[in-house]
Order: structure tokens, then C-alpha cells, then sequence
């Protein structure tokens, strides 16, 4: 009930003051305030309990900083939204990392102060647990789980701060779509939405593709064309696997970054973009700073705020939700009958550690709607071993004669026998090169590390040098 909740609220403008606990008792809730910092942490010393705190950033003494991390420390449950004027974005940033739930631009509307207050207090929620949250065609976010709740907070929260955001984890736990929540949370999400894959484009075409150019810039440019960052003014850029951006194009950032500005490949001319930049990667930061991979400056750039994605391994209860959802999605989708998710079936789906993660997880549930058969469906999740003992991850080349899932099971391994056959072939003829082989192949950069991971070719490679020279 509203009447029972008790709000401190803490501001040094004894107009603001006035005008806030106006607002929040006509709602009937119980309002204390503070003049100062120190006030307000002596009054909770003291025994003031308070179910929410409306606390300004910006105050004589003890700083809102200040106050927000004692406060956290005399009473951690507690929840926090800071109050800031404009301009305050670093300082609003600093708070969310100390802990502070939310937060509010003065000047502020009623409607929004009801809005953050009711959410803090938990009048309303914007996602039950568990809920899909769609997003986009083909595209939903889930927090099910602890951490991804947690995330998704983070993200709602710096969703309205306008600062690059990087987003960490391994290849395929949903980093496009944290960053495509994070524009739709955010003031542009009415605006331009658009993806930019560094490892999927030529290096020597991604400046072309980021900045655009003019007629005549290189052989073929017989017209001027946008780049993805005019395209996308004044909405969000995903620019994935940051990582693989080579180093010339890492400062050509780094100044659009710092400046908002770019030129087009052959112009002299200056353009102005207000683009928001989201980053995902799935490299090793520390190892790709130390091989000067990525520039240290881009990286501090980009790392204004960081979002850790944890592998499906790690939040495993979230596995039936999205199983379920795949399955209605993906029947819809090649209109066919949804099947049925035995208790079998999802033990033997959290018992399996899922490699490639949420990616994964849809392609076995893609597979099972085609083959219609849950035993070998099953069977794929089971770790599979040769006449040696040798353990193979499903779906990995297996030398066993099949009849364990039968005729299909059979074919699924001879025609993985033959994919690895050939991935490991186009490694061998490209020495490594794993770009050039992708192009041999004809498939994504990204398919062909994910495969390489699937086939375990990489391991079987270093076993054979280990051998050679035993």
C-alpha cells in the first residue's frame, strides 16, 4: 500500500524539497527529507528505515556519491534514485555502480517521478520473471535468472544515459539482443537500429561500410554513398565483434567517439553524426590489449559502462522458458505442428552445458522439429565416445556405427564427418588463416569459429602437432 511506504528524500534546494514532497504526499506516501548529506545519514543511523531514498547528486559536503555508498552500507537493501540536472552523465554513471536503482533529470515531470517511484516500491513491474520480452522480429530477452535480472536493470538504467556501452561474453549468449533492449529502453529507440559485424566485413571494406565515400574515392565508386554512421544519426550502432576491427579503422572510431565527427573516404569534409555506439565482443580484453589488437584509448572509450553476458551454462533455469518459446516461434515459423517438451527432455537440456549457448539451443530445437524424433534428439545432448574411449560434444564427428539413434543418427554423423572434413581441409590450405578459410568455404566468420569449437578441430590439430613431436 502507498500510505505504508516511507520515503527519505534528500535534496539542498529547499524549493526542490518542497516541490518533491508535494508531489509524493499528495500520492499519500510517508515523506522525510534532508537538507544535507550528512543529515540524512545521521537520521538513518539513528533507526529511519526507509523503503526508498530520493537522493540529489550534487550537494555542499558530503556529495550524493558520497552519501549513496554509506547509506548502501548502513542499510543495503535499500533503494536509491538519484536526482541529477543535466550534464551530471559520468557522475550519474559512477552512481549506478555503487548501487543506485534508478534516476531522475531535473527538471522532472509528476507523471515520471510516479513512474520511478512506483517501480522502486513495486507498484508496477515492467516484466514478471520469466517473461519474454520481445523485442524485434525474431528477436526477445529473458531474465529469468538471478544475474539476468540483474542485467536487465543495469540495462534499463543505462539505457538513458547516453554513453558507449561494451558488452561481454562468448559467442552467442545474446549480446545483439542486450544491445537491442538496451535501444529500446533508451530516448532513440524511435529512431535507426543497425548491426555492424567487424569480423563478417572485409577489412578493407568496413571503412567504406562505417563511413561511406565519395565518387571517385577508389576503382568502382562511380557514386557517393552513406556509410552506416549517416544512416544511423540520432539512433544506435551495434558494432559487433569490435575485436576484429582492424587497428586503423580502431582510431577512425576513437575520434568519432571523442568528437562526433567523421569524414567519408575521399572527402575532406567534415560530417557530424550523434550516433550512439554499443560494442560486443567475445575476445579476451586483457590478451588483445597486451598484442596491441585493440587500442587501449578505444577500449577506455568504449568501456564507459561494461555488461557481462553469462554463458546459458551459468543460468540454466532459464532453459525451459526458452526452449518453450523456440519451439512456438520456430513452429509458427515453418508451420508445423509444436512438439511436445517431455520431463526427459528437459533434464537431459539442463544436464547439457550448450557450447554454443542460446544459438545452439535454437538449432537443436530446430533439428528436433524437423525430425519429429525425441530420442534422437536426446541422444544428441549425450556426450558420444569411439572404440578408444575418446569422449566427442554431440553433433562432433563420431566413428561409431549409429545404431544407437538409429538410421537418422547415422546420417547426422556422416554428414558431420564430412563438414569437419572439410573445415579442416580449408584451415589446412589457408595455414590457419581463419578468415580466408570462412571465404573458402562461403560461410560467416562467426559459422566457422562456431564450427571449429563444435568439431573440436582446433583440439584434434594441437594433438596431432603433440604427437609429432613425442
Amino acid at each position: 500500500m502507498k500510505s505504508t511506504a516511507n520515503i527519505l528524500l534528500v535534496d539542498d534546494e529547499p524549493g526542490m524539497l518542497r516541490y518533491i514532497r508535494t508531489l509524493l504526499e499528495v500520492e499519500e506516501y510517508k515523506v522525510e527529507t534532508a537538507s544535507t548529506g550528512e543529515e540524512a545519514l545521521e537520521r538513518v543511523n539513528k533507526g529511519l528505515r526507509p523503503d526508498l531514498v530520493l537522493l540529489d547528486l550534487l550537494m555542499p559536503g558530503i556529495d550524493g556519491l558520497q552519501t549513496l555508498e554509506q547509506l548502501r552500507q548502513l542499510q543495503p537493501g535499500v533503494k536509491v534514485v538519484m536526482l541529477s540536472c543535466v550534464g551530471d552523465t559520468r557522475k550519474v554513471v559512477q552512481a549506478m555502480r555503487l548501487g543506485a536503482h534508478d534516476y531522475l533529470t531535473k527538471p522532472f515531470q509528476k507523471a515520471e517521478l510516479d513512474t520511478v517511484v512506483n517501480q522502486c516500491l513495486g507498484a508496477t513491474q515492467q516484466s514478471s520473471p520469466g517473461e519474454v520480452e520481445e523485442l524485434a522480429d525474431d528477436v526477445f530477452f529473458v531474465a529469468a535468472s538471478p544475474v539476468m535480472k540483474k542485467l536487465r536493470s543495469e540495462a534499463a538504467l543505462v539505457a538513458n544515459v547516453d554513453i558507449p556501452v561494451l558488452m561481454l561474453g562468448e559467442s552467442g549468449t545474446g549480446k545483439e539482443v542486450m544491445a537491442r533492449l538496451i535501444h529500446k529502453l533508451s530516448p532513440r529507440a524511435h529512431r535507426t537500429f543497425l548491426k555492424v559485424n567487424c569480423a563478417a566485413v572485409p577489412a578493407d571494406l568496413l571503412e567504406s561500410e562505417l563511413f561511406g565515400y565519395e565518387a571517385g574515392a577508389f576503382t568502382g565508386a562511380n557514386h557517393p554513398k552513406p556509410g552506416k554512421f549517416e544512416l544511423c544519426n540520432k539512433g544506435t550502432i551495434l558494432l559487433d565483434e569490435i575485436g576484429e576491427m582492424p587497428t586503423s579503422l580502431q582510431a577512425k572510431l576513437l575520434h568519432i567517439l571523442q568528437d562526433g565527427q567523421f569524414s567519408r573516404l575521399g572527402s575532406r569534409s567534415v560530417i557530424k553524426a550523434d550516433v550512439r555506439i554499443l560494442a560486443a565482443t567475445n575476445i579476451n580484453i586483457p590478451e588483445a590489449l597486451a598484442n596491441k589488437r585493440l587500442r587501449e584509448d578505444l577500449y577506455y572509450r568504449l568501456n564507459a559502462f561494461t555488461l557481462n553476458i553469462p554463458p546459458l551454462r551459468e543460468r540454466k533455469e532459464e532453459i525451459p522458458i526458452l526452449l518453450k518459446h523456440f519451439m512456438a516461434h520456430l513452429s509458427e515459423r515453418y508451420a508445423r505442428p509444436p512438439l511436445p517438451l517431455s520431463v526427459e527432455m528437459l533434464e537431459a537440456c539442463q544436464a547439457y552445458s550448450w557450447p554454443g549457448n542460446l544459438r545452439e539451443l535454437s538449432n537443436f530445437v530446430k533439428r528436433y522439429l524437423v525430425l519429429g524424433d525425441e530420442k534422437v534428439a536426446i541422444n544428441e545432448l549425450k556426450p558420444k565416445s569411439d572404440s578408444s574411449g575418446a569422449q566427442f560434444s554431440p553433433g562432433a564427428p563420431n566413428s561409431g556405427n549409429g545404431s544407437e539413434g538409429g538410421l537418422k543418427s547415422l546420417a547426422r554423423s556422416a554428414k558431420d564427418e564430412a563438414e569437419a572434413e572439410a573445415i579442416s581441409k580449408a584451415l589446412d590450405e589457408t595455414n590457419w588463416n581463419r578468415k580466408q578459410a570462412a571465404a573458402l568455404l562461403r560461410i560467416s566468420y562467426k559459422a566457422l569459429l562456431y564450427k571449429i569449437r563444435q568439431y573440436g578441430i582446433a583440439d584434434r590439430k594441437n594433438h596431432q602437432k603433440l604427437s609429432a613431436g613425442a
